[in-house]
């Protein structure tokens, strides 16, 4: 089993803590995002992966009402909350950990938990890096999801399931998310990237083939203004989605995905020059991702590793949502041979970094990394070597 080390430490605290074994056990992994940035809202497509690190959710069904989470994660020994059924909702101050498996729960149950009758005690615990944009919230939900499913005789299908989980994330955490984390974790496979389409929210696994993995290089640059640049951006993507609506006679155009490269050159010059740099990223993106497809189908993975060079040189030139940290990483990378591609992951304005690499040479690769950015910051990021892996299920 992957992580089995995690698995036998959830499991004996679960003893512990209960007095007996878990009624059952569910895995759900982190993920990255490889290619498609900022095209979730835009309707779009993005190539992402579930990672090789994930969050084990062990639970059974309470005798009472009462919900009793321990997450093994939080301070020396763990954290412990409990509440009612009748109680369940969102948690303001103090155990805000919470949240994530409480608002799964609810929604798992309809938006009215009392209905279930019974309760539950679970513990969690993974190791997913915190705060190096691999979504371990994500993996905690859908974890919680697949394992609650199984207590409570639900029958909700994958996709179903990653909704519930963000819905989490926007009633419960306060977080707008998009749905590309939930269902990364969800419809993972080894060895293989899962394309998403946000139009229709249908998700499809494509295989990387042998002899490539990724590495997270983690920066330590502060995300400065990262709710106000956030918005701005999307504002001037939905503002380009108009304009582009109004010149394109005769086509039905609502979101950015319906606009080609060829369009926005023929159509530019009657936007503003903000905006139409803007808008030029996540319609490149779209493009990039499509070509991806079919160069990862023809086992060119270097053709792709070259299709994420060209995303972050959108992102630093065009949609301004990387930085001097993150800038850096990339350069380092483009003069090491045995990396194939390297752009930021995520929303950007700090955070990580996502390399296509030659898993032989992950140990080199990191110490140049490492060494380069260290010489021009004077602190270290961390690099984690990460392998796609399957997505969510049940494990006891």
């Amino acid at each position: 089993m992957l992580n089995q080390e995690i698995y036998d430490k959830v499991v004996a605290r679960f003893e512990s803590e209960f007095g007996a074994k878990p009624e059952t056990v569910a895995y759900a992994p982190g993920r990255i995002e490889v290619l498609g940035n900022h095209t979730d809202y835009n309707e779009g497509y993005v190539f992402s992966a579930a990672i090789d690190k994930g969050t084990f959710f062990a639970v059974s069904p309470s005798a009472d009402e009462k919900v009793t989470l321990v997450a093994l994660d939080i301070g020396a020994s763990g954290q412990k909350f409990e509440c009612a059924l009748a109680d369940v909702a969102p948690v303001k101050s103090g155990a805000t950990w919470a949240n994530y498996p409480l608002g799964t729960f609810n929604w798992l149950m309809g938006g009215a938990p009392a209905k279930a009758g019974k309760g539950f005690k679970a513990v969690f615990g993974g190791n997913i890096p915190l705060g190096a944009g691999l979504s371990s919230s994500a993996a905690l939900e859908m974890a919680t999801a697949i394992a609650l499913q199984k207590i409570y005789g639900t029958s909700f299908g994958k996709t179903d399931l990653a909704k519930i989980g963000q819905k989490a994330e926007h009633t419960f955490a306060g977080c707008p998310c998009g749905l590309l984390d939930q269902a990364s974790s969800m419809y993972g496979k080894a060895g293989a990237l899962v394309k998403s389409d946000f139009r229709y929210n249908t998700f499809e696994t494509v295989s990387m083939g042998e002899g490539a993995a990724f590495m997270m290089v983690k920066s330590n640059a502060r995300h400065a203004l990262v709710d106000g640049a956030y918005a701005t951006r999307r504002q001037a993507c939905e503002d380009a989605a108009k304009y582009f609506a109004g010149v394109l006679r005769g086509k039905e155009v609502t979101h950015l995905r319906d606009v080609t490269m060829a369009e926005w050159v023929l159509y530019r010059g009657g936007l503003g020059e903000t905006t139409a740099r803007r808008a030029v990223h996540p319609i490149g993106e779209d493009e990039r991702v499509i070509q991806g497809a079919a160069l990862l189908e023809k086992g060119d993975i270097k053709g792709f590793g070259a299709l994420m060079y060209d995303s972050h040189e959108s992102s630093r030139n065009w949609f301004e949502n990387s930085c001097e940290e993150l800038d850096a990483i990339v350069d380092a990378a483009k003069a090491i041979p045995e990396v194939y591609g390297a752009r930021l992951s995520g929303g950007g304005f700090g955070g990580s970094c996502c390399l296509l690499v030659d898993p032989a040479a992950a140990d080199g690769i990191a110490a140049k990394i490492v060494k380069e950015y260290k010489a021009r910051f004077g602190d270290e990021p961390v690099c984690s070597l990460i392998s796609p892996s399957d997505g969510a299920s049940l494990v006891g």
